[in-house]
């Protein structure tokens, strides 16, 4: 059965458009009734980033979750990981990040975590949608058991510690300059000063955010300002998060940009030479390229695949015992320390590796040759345009010049109205062209 609100990342759309407060509310009622369990007094922590509408949605989240007798814990703007963190450390029935990701600032989301620190099964999300279209009158809190919300102070310095916590005792980053791109985000305060307590020489961007200005020409999606910052400073490496930090790209020393693809044969090579990994491989998602799959095999491991979404990557991770997986866009998930993505922690330990083997970051985190890989976005305005006819007749036609010489994935996004087309193989200008003819075929039905 289709759902109405919840996609592959929460809810996420236009705020007041989709994201308005009276969603929030009702989304703050329900989520609150299904995790009432037991007869403790409830609580549940939410975090966001630096949009506009953050605190309009968090107003009405409070007062939803309030209305149904949950006590709420604010935490201000805070990395998605630091929220699923932060969830299990207060000992919270579930926690709220209020965030569009990578988004524009016009859109924001909400992501919801159970007292696990992990995202929702869709079962849960289900309930939660059931809940909030039906009429929930009849169960609000009485008077007396109405719940109160309050701000919380130190959970920057607690995510801090968290963070420190990932590297061995008494590591150190001395002499490593290091430009931090925040995108205007949640980690905007949390991201340079861990790398400063760690002894990293600290450039900061992407850190005033004015409410509209979140991804901006900055961070994981634009990391031409992050390049452009490394070279002019000389730095040894750029980190680059996105608006709620869940992801990360590096740049190295020259400028040029390393993906999460290469950052996960990074770690996993470490994890391996350490005996950190709990199984012979990783998990990753159909996007990424098939150079890290042939890399990783040199070494002895296997790559899973999954569907695209971090939240599938995970769930192959946790049913069979992976500790690392993550995603091209640089979603890198590190089961050992956290339940979701977490952009520090995941630039944290390619720093490590940096370190560790004194090169450069240039020869550190370029472990293999990837292969042409040519991805594609059309966006379109309603209906079921991969069903259309034309269309499907020209993803079989590229199919079939690829032949066994390389593989076309074409998926709509879970979270916008955009249809990605994917291709890959040895042929750079075979692999255009076919995306292309897709590419065309489904503009033209849009």
């Amino acid at each position: 059965m289709a759902r109405r609100y919840f996609g592959t990342d929460g809810i996420r759309g236009r705020a007041n458009g989709v994201i308005t407060p009276e969603l929030a509310l009702r989304v703050g009622m329900a989520a609150g009734l299904v995790f009432q369990r037991g007869e403790h007094r409830h609580r549940v922590v939410i975090g966001k980033d630096t949009r506009l509408s953050g605190y309009m949605i968090e107003n009405a989240l409070v007062a939803g979750f309030t209305s149904v007798g949950m006590d709420v814990l604010l935490l201000g703007p805070m990395p998605t990981p630091a929220v699923a963190m932060l969830t299990r450390s207060m000992r919270a029935d579930i926690g709220v990040m209020i965030s569009a990701s990578h988004n524009p600032f016009d859109d924001n989301g909400i992501k919801l975590f159970g007292p696990d620190g992990y995202k929702l099964s869709d079962g849960i999300e289900s309930d939660i949608e059931a809940l909030v279209e039906g009429d929930l009158s009849a169960r609000l809190a009485k008077p007396m058991d109405i719940g109160r919300a309050k701000r919380i102070e130190s959970v920057h310095a607690r995510y801090i510690e968290f963070a420190k916590r990932t590297l061995p005792r008494n590591q150190s980053f001395d002499g490593i300059r290091v430009v931090i791109d925040c995108a205007h985000g949640a980690a905007y305060r949390v991201a340079p000063e861990t790398l400063w307590e760690l002894g990293c020489d600290v450039v900061p961007i992407g850190v005033a955010p004015d409410g509209f200005n979140i991804n901006r020409e900055v961070g994981s999606t634009a990391p031409e300002a992050l390049a452009a910052k490394v070279r002019e400073v000389r730095a040894d490496i750029g980190i680059a998060l996105d608006g709620d930090a869940d992801r990360v790209l590096i740049v190295d020393e020259k400028g040029h940009l390393v993906d999460g693809d290469q950052l996960m044969a990074v770690v996993a090579e470490s994890f391996k030479d350490d005996g950190r990994l709990s199984r012979e491989g990783i998990v990753a998602t159909v996007m990424s390229n098939l150079g890290l799959e042939r890399h990783l095999a040199g070494l002895g491991l296997g790559l899973a695949r999954t569907p695209v979404g971090d939240r599938y990557v995970l769930e192959h991770m946790r049913a069979n015992g992976f500790n690392v997986g993550g995603e091209q866009s640089g979603h890198i998930i590190l089961s050992d320390y956290s339940t979701t993505g977490d952009g520090l922690v995941a630039a944290l330990q390619v720093l490590a590796v940096v370190q560790r083997l004194g090169r450069p970051v240039s020869d550190v985190c370029h472990r293999f040759d990837p292969l042409p890989q040519i991805l594609k976005n059309v966006r379109y305005k309603g209906g079921r345009p991969l069903e259309q006819d034309s269309v499907i007749k020209a993803i079989a036609a590229a199919e079939s010049k690829l032949n066994s010489h390389g593989r076309l994935l074409i998926r709509p996004s879970g979270t916008e109205p955009v249809i990605r087309v994917m291709g890959e193989g040895d042929d750079r200008d075979l692999v255009e062209a076919v995306v292309n003819d897709v590419v065309e075929a489904v503009g033209s039905v849009t």
